[in-house]
């Protein structure tokens, strides 16, 4: 019964313990917001390779391989595989408009199929909406505008089927999707998270590709310019992809490549010059067709049945089939030639660079929280000083040393408790946030510290892990737990009669 006692009453009526209380908080809510923070990074980071490569990626850059329609179909009758799509990966120059031209990765896609892989449809941007953003309070989001909505249901089309309806001249054509940062949007997104249709709508104009084929001899060919209309834009939240990336038709950049079906002609033998009346050389007769070169893609990537399937079984799987199938094709390249990635492979480097720094921030900041544990020692030391008597009195009362030394534990152990929900309160209010709140800094104070071009991400991650609130909730209340251990130790250990007679 004492301990309850003495422990509310110095905690009510002393200000050092608050203190203490106010330093855990502190720390609490320090570590909270940055594991959440860079564990939040990591795990966009991590699930970016999935938006863009699905779980596996077997590739054979520019040069590409062929057949890859019998490759998937066999991928998808295993087991271990939901499904494959083939696409092909080139760089090249876009051009919006004199002024507008910038380097981008330009990917040759099949829609439905690099939907089931990636989910590619849930990215498109320009569709209707009748659920606000969470912060667009005020729905000022001009997709919520119902009047916009048959017009944006067509560019949705538009941009799931990458074909359709010029919006000038009404007749059929290729359409390309954009990625929403592509021509610099970054500084047009508004607080709430959504971007304005006036002045950055894209859809409906004109875009230019210009790409660089390469011959068989891994030479190049004369530059190949495309103009496509612009039927959507996507947004896949992650800025590395968003501002580097367009999708197009697989047909339209085979064709570009010179990587669609053609005549196989037969090469051997002189060539045979034919020549005009005067007998001058106007031409070469033309060769036998032998048969066809058959259309490639530079990857095929394959999404799991399920998301319990380890990668590297996976891999092997997709290995053993794509050897398979190898083995029996004379034109396809053997394994070797082609790789074969996991999404964890395409990022590793980055991926290990952010899980090293996110361990080592956290070990300097608790390091630093660490001093609670000595400020707990330091306080409650003072305070035994001060209450030897009050100690004196307990002890000829009748209390036992351990319970004496447990009351101070105790003591430490509550206002740990007590800073530690006070941390984690306060480390959910700021995460939950901290876009708002940094939307708020930069806009009154001119400070912006989360640039997208350098942290990947067009937001800063503001969700919270209850393991990671958990654990931090628990080291704080066990640091000021360690930090009484001593100070109880004395305590226990006074002799009563000293203790008594102690000014």
């Amino acid at each position: 019964m004492f301990q309850s006692l003495l422990t509310r009453r110095y905690l009510t009526s002393k200000v050092m313990p608050l203190l203490a209380s106010a330093a855990v908080m502190l720390s609490v809510a320090m570590e909270l917001i940055t594991w959440s923070v860079m564990g939040g990074f990591l795990e966009q980071l991590i699930q970016s390779g999935r938006t863009l490569m699905g779980d596996i990626e077997i590739s054979r850059p520019q040069r590409g391989f062929p057949d890859y329609k019998e490759l998937m179909a066999l991928l998808e009758e295993d087991e271990m595989i939901e499904a494959a799509s083939p696409t092909i990966d080139a760089y090249g120059l876009v051009k919006l408009n004199a002024q507008q031209v910038t380097t981008c990765r330009i990917k040759g896609i099949d829609p439905e199929s690099f939907d089931r892989v990636t989910g590619y449809y849930n990215t498109l941007y320009w569709t209707p909406r009748d659920e606000a953003l969470p912060r667009d309070k005020e729905r000022k989001d001009p997709r919520l505008d119902p009047a916009k909505h048959e017009a944006l249901g067509q560019l949705q089309k538009l941009g799931e089927n990458l074909d359709g309806i010029d919006l000038d001249t009404g007749s059929d054509r290729p359409q390309a999707v954009l990625g929403i940062e592509v021509f610099g949007k970054r500084g047009l997104r508004t607080p709430e998270g959504f971007v304005m249709d006036f002045p950055t709508f894209l859809p409906g104009f004109d875009v230019t590709l210009n790409v660089l084929p390469i011959d068989t001899s891994g030479g190049f060919l004369e530059p190949v310019a495309r103009k496509l209309q612009i039927g959507n834009e996507f947004s896949s939240n992650i800025y590395e992809i968003d501002s580097q990336t367009i999708y197009v038709p697989l047909d339209v950049l085979q064709d570009m490549l010179k990587m669609d079906e053609a005549e196989k002609v037969d090469t051997s033998g002189r060539v045979e010059f034919v020549y005009d009346d005067n007998g001058n050389p106007i031409g070469t007769k033309p060769r036998e067709t032998v048969g066809v070169v058959p259309a490639k893609v530079t990857s095929v990537l394959v999404r799991a049945a399920g998301d319990n399937i380890p990668l590297e079984d996976l891999r092997a799987r997709v290995e053993e089939i794509y050897e398979r199938f190898a083995a029996g094709n004379e034109d396809m390249p053997l394994l070797g030639s082609v790789n074969v990635y996991t999404w964890e492979d395409r990022n590793a480097t980055l991926i290990g660079a952010i899980r090293k720094e996110t361990a080592l921030v956290l070990f300097i900041f608790g390091i630093i929280s660490m001093t609670s544990v000595f400020l707990v020692l330091a306080i409650f030391w003072s305070m035994i000083s001060e209450r030897t008597k009050d100690i004196g009195i307990l002890r000829a009362l009748g209390a036992s040393g351990p319970g004496v030394a447990w009351f101070w534990v105790r003591y430490g152990l509550v206002i740990g408790t007590v800073g530690s929900v006070l941390g984690i309160g306060l480390g959910y209010v700021v995460i939950t946030n901290i876009n708002a709140i940094h939307d708020w800094m930069s806009s009154a104070l001119g400070i912006a510290i989360w640039d997208p071009s350098v942290y990947y991400f067009a937001e800063i991650p503001e969700e919270m892990n209850l393991t990671k609130t958990l654990i931090i909730g628990a080291a704080g209340i066990v640091s000021c737990g360690l930090g009484a251990l001593i100070p109880a130790w004395r305590a226990a250990s006074m002799d009563p009669v000293r203790a008594l007679r102690f000014e």
